[in-house]
């Protein structure tokens, strides 16, 4: 199955990907936000989220760390980066090598 990728925040954040054929899905509502997050887990393989909604969505989003698909990646909003997502990169990268590599 061909599963395809989509992006969900704020609109301002996520607008912008819409001309690279990712299908948006803007909110600004969190209980909105997490019914169509359970939603498009079986339809998507990646799903980029605001690193806000990270964030604001962490039990739903933990829940998706151990299963293959789908991929949940954090991007900065319009607004800036939280730094959740190099925190992220740096769990997985530990946990993958048993120690981090990637602090300076």
């Amino acid at each position: 199955m061909n599963k395809k990728i989509a992006m969900m925040g704020g609109k301002n954040s996520i607008l912008p990907f819409k001309g690279l054929g990712i299908d948006i899905y803007p909110v600004d509502d969190l209980e909105q936000a997490a019914q169509q997050l359970e939603e498009m887990a079986e339809a998507y393989g990646v799903i980029f989220l605001t690193e806000r909604l990270i964030e604001q969505l962490e039990s739903i989003v933990r829940r998706f760390e151990e299963m293959p698909t789908p991929a949940i990646i954090p991007i900065p909003s319009s607004t800036g980066s939280l730094g959740i997502g190099m925190a992220r990169i740096q769990q997985n990268v530990e946990k993958a090598v048993g120690m981090n590599i990637l602090d300076s």
